[in-house]
């Protein structure tokens, strides 16, 4: 089984980097890889299939209910963040920031009274496979992604040939890499979780 799962993760990863060049080859230097592209996307539907997955791996492990749900309140602002261009056109400018708000607030009420709980979960959740996966990934968004994104790098390595493209392409596959491993990693966390109700259960 374990092995008939590493050949779905490579063929996602693969498939997901075959994607991510798709435009560029259909639209060639017109490609923007805007808010609008097909890699802008894929990071909206990862980061939401994670976030409803974190969120039933909460449902169906009472030890790692309060880690699981502050992983799918995460990555629910994360999503929100990766459409605020289209709040911002369909809703009102600066929408995101305030659904941002409110999840963070109702992260609160739920941990309200519950404080003495959240170490524990926590830390069962540093004990499963899938916790270095995110942590991988995590890292990968908020900080390789940007620091490879600068523009001031690609301006110094580019010279007078510097094209925005090239930036934009590198900091965008590699936030959508960093959004593949999180994904992966929440299904590991459903799998682990299933496995564990199930024992209990049997």
């Amino acid at each position: 089984m374990f092995i008939l799962r590493s050949l779905i993760y490579l063929f996602a990863v693969a498939g997901v980097a075959q994607l991510i060049s798709l435009e560029g080859y259909q639209l060639l230097s017109g490609a923007s890889y805007n808010e609008q592209s097909l890699t802008e996307h894929l990071q909206d539907f990862m980061s939401f299939s994670s976030c409803m997955m974190f969120l039933y791996a909460a449902r169906i492990d009472k030890k790692l209910h309060i880690a699981a749900t502050l992983l799918g309140a995460l990555l629910a602002m994360m999503f929100v963040r990766e459409s605020d261009a289209v709040l911002d056109q369909y809703v009102f400018d600066g929408a995101w920031q305030t659904i941002v708000s409110l999840i963070f607030v109702c992260v609160l009420i739920f941990l309200w009274g519950r404080f003495s709980s959240i170490y524990a979960s926590l830390k069962e959740y540093s004990l499963q496979s899938s916790f270095g996966t995110f942590l991988a990934g995590f890292v990968t968004i908020l900080a390789f992604s940007r620091l490879m994104g600068r523009g001031s790098f690609w301006q110094a390595v580019m010279g007078d040939s510097y094209m925005r493209l090239v930036k934009n392409v590198v900091e965008e596959g590699i936030e959508t890499l960093g959004y593949t491993l999180i994904l992966i990693s929440a299904i590991e966390l459903v799998i682990a979780c299933r496995k564990r109700s199930k024992k209990l259960s049997g």
